[in-house]
């Protein structure tokens, strides 16, 4: 096996390829050609000696050597947009933690927790982006990310099912809430009550994959009629605000909530929970991290309902 050729380009091919789960995702987040991809990870296993990825029907996942290469591939990348981090004059005195968080934390909570750190703990460098639970995950065991922020609903499995589980923390456990234009006759009440969500029209998120069809209310024994279908929270509320539909929002999004709606509890049926996590690998957290998660502890603790 020799590495003296690998090239950084394949390091971070391979890094994206093991975070993402398929090489079309890989590609899509790298802006390349999924051909380009494939080459650098021949590249990088050539130079191995060995299979890095177990290609799989539902995408892959990293070998007893592809883990070897990732935790080896993850200091070097490390090392490289450290130097560069220095060299763009950022301080680096009181550590640096890369975190990722699911979408919405990035509205209210995220934000909250790293101005209050910029006063408490002007040192600590958070480096931070935005994925999904799967995605987040293998970045957690890729080793390119130290903290996640997640959201989990009912039935509250692990992340993934990967050995050993992941550490997981729970931050708050509050009840899903229903964004209501104020316009709308639901909106007239302090809640809505789950019978009359019948017949209503949503705004949800991707119907693929981990997304399912968030924004509609769960449960719903009948069909929903989806009329706006978007990502971004902060589209679905400005969507409900314009009298578009209804959508579910978390308690902890509520404060970032636009003008023209109502945030209302949602009765007559099981309490629809949902928990905000912090997950890590499995191993004693750096002081840099134990710092972090306080303060997003903190952050979540804060954050008061919608009333």
């Amino acid at each position: 096996m020799d590495f003296t050729n690998v090239s950084l380009t394949a390091l971070r091919v391979f890094r994206a390829v093991a975070e993402q789960g398929t090489f079309t995702a890989a590609a899509a987040a790298l802006g390349y050609t999924q051909s380009a991809v494939s080459r650098q990870i021949a590249s990088i296993e050539r130079a191995a000696g060995a299979d890095l990825l177990e290609r799989r029907r539902d995408g892959v996942r990293l070998t007893g050597a592809g883990r070897i290469v990732m935790r080896r591939a993850t200091a070097v990348l490390d090392e490289i947009d450290q130097a560069a981090r220095e060299l763009s004059g950022l301080p680096e005195p009181g550590g640096t933690v890369r975190l990722g968080w699911f979408p919405s934390a990035g509205t209210t909570l995220v934000p909250r927790a790293l101005a209050a750190l910029r006063h408490s703990d002007p040192g600590l460098q958070v480096i931070s982006r935005e994925g999904t639970t799967p995605v987040l995950a293998r970045a957690l065991r890729a080793g390119s990310i130290d903290l996640a922020l997640l959201a989990s609903a009912p039935p509250f499995r692990a992340p993934d099912t990967e050995s050993p589980p992941l550490s997981l923390q729970t931050l708050t456990e509050r009840a899903l809430r229903l964004a209501v234009p104020e316009t709308h006759p639901l909106a007239r009440g302090d809640f809505v009550d789950v019978a009359d969500l019948r017949g209503q029209r949503w705004i949800a998120g991707s119907s693929n994959g981990a997304d399912g069809l968030m924004g509609v209310w769960p449960g719903l024994d009948e069909r929903p009629e989806i009329v706006h279908t978007a990502r971004d929270w902060l589209a679905k509320l400005h969507l409900v605000a314009a009298g578009c539909g209804l959508t579910t929002v978390a308690a902890s999004m509520a404060h970032a909530a636009p003008p023209g709606l109502r945030i209302l509890p949602v009765r007559g049926g099981p309490q629809e929970m949902r928990r905000l996590l912090l997950a890590r690998l499995p191993q004693p957290p750096t002081e840099p991290v134990v710092r972090l998660a306080a303060a997003l502890r903190a952050a979540a603790l804060a954050t008061v309902p919608y009333p």
